[in-house]
C-alpha cells in the first residue's frame, strides 16, 4: 500500500493538531497501521498503532492520554489527533502499515509514508 501523510505544521505548546495518512489500494482494511516519529539526531520511535478493524489501539507511554489514533476504512485513511502538545513532540511523523497484527516494532512495518513535520514552539 502507498501512504501519504499530511497535516503537520507549527503549533504552540498546549495546542492541538491532527495528522492524516491516506492509503492507496483496495486492501487498506487488511493493514494494521501505525505512526512513528523521528526527532533530529534521534532514532525513529513508535507513537501509536491501530488494528485492522480499529478495535485495538496501542500507544507509547510518552503520548498516552494526549494522542488518539483512529482510522476510517471506507476513506482509506488513518488519523493521529494530537493534543496538549509539548516541545518534545517536535519531530517528523511517519505513518506505516503492515499486513497482520498490530504491534510496536518498527521493523514489523513494510510500507511507509514520506513523513510530515510537526514543530511545537512558542
Amino acid at each position: 500500500v502507498q501512504l501519504q501523510a499530511s497535516g503537520g505544521g507549527l503549533v504552540q505548546p498546549g495546542g492541538s493538531l491532527r495528522l492524516s495518512c491516506a492509503a492507496s489500494g483496495r486492501t487498506f482494511s487488511s493493514y494494521s497501521m501505525a505512526w512513528f516519529r523521528q526527532a533530529p539526531g534521534k532514532e525513529r520511535e513508535f507513537v501509536a498503532a491501530i488494528s485492522r478493524s480499529g478495535g485495538v489501539t496501542i500507544y507509547a507511554d510518552s503520548v498516552k492520554g494526549r494522542f488518539t489514533i483512529s482510522r476510517g476504512n471506507a476513506e482509506n485513511t488513518v488519523y493521529l489527533q494530537m493534543s496538549s502538545l509539548k516541545p518534545d513532540d517536535t519531530a517528523v511523523y511517519y505513518c506505516a502499515g503492515r499486513v497482520g497484527l498490530v504491534g510496536r516494532p518498527r521493523d514489523d512495518y513494510d510500507d511507509w509514508g514520506q513523513g510530515t513535520q510537526v514543530t511545537v514552539s512558542s
